[in-house]
């Protein structure tokens, strides 16, 4: 699986807001220079972000962006849906649309299982779980494996 730059600095943007003390507005230039991430790239997922519910945006002095709801209710799933479409896909279709034969037919189950997992994880993570760094404990688990670390 392939995080676009676009999901990253979304994701990132989204924590940096729920990280905003007293749910202040937060300016996208203020965002920018915090996660260091080109501003005229942050300014379009921002307004993806807002045109998909996730964000609130308010014009003025003491305007800004803030999360369109509480950070325990915005998966990382949520943020990367947003920005960049189905979190799983193969040559841009989703895996139930696709069809194989022969040998190949198995291939199916195992690009619906990498989804299912994909979303399981990506799902059961929270804004506010990353801005507390208080991980799920599978996610701990997973990432505390000796060979998650290893690029093999």
């Amino acid at each position: 699986m392939r995080i676009s730059a676009r999901a990253d600095y979304a994701v990132r943007a989204a924590l940096q807001l729920a990280a905003a003390p007293d749910d202040e507005p937060l300016k996208a230039e203020a965002i920018a220079d915090a996660q260091d991430i080109p501003h005229k790239f942050l300014e379009s997922i921002l307004n993806d972000m807002r045109r998909g519910g996730l964000v609130t945006s308010r014009r003025g002095g003491n305007g800004g962006y803030r999360l369109a709801r509480p950070a325990g209710s915005v998966s990382v799933a949520d943020v990367i849906r947003v920005v960049d479409g189905p979190l799983v896909s193969v040559r841009g279709v989703r895996p139930p649309d696709l069809a194989y034969t022969g040998p190949a037919a198995s291939l199916l189950p195992l690009w619906i299982a990498l989804r299912s997992h994909v979303r399981e994880i990506l799902d059961g993570v929270s804004l506010a779980d990353l801005a507390t760094t208080q991980l799920p404990g599978k996610i701990v688990e997973l990432a505390d494996s000796p060979d998650a670390w290893d690029n093999p």
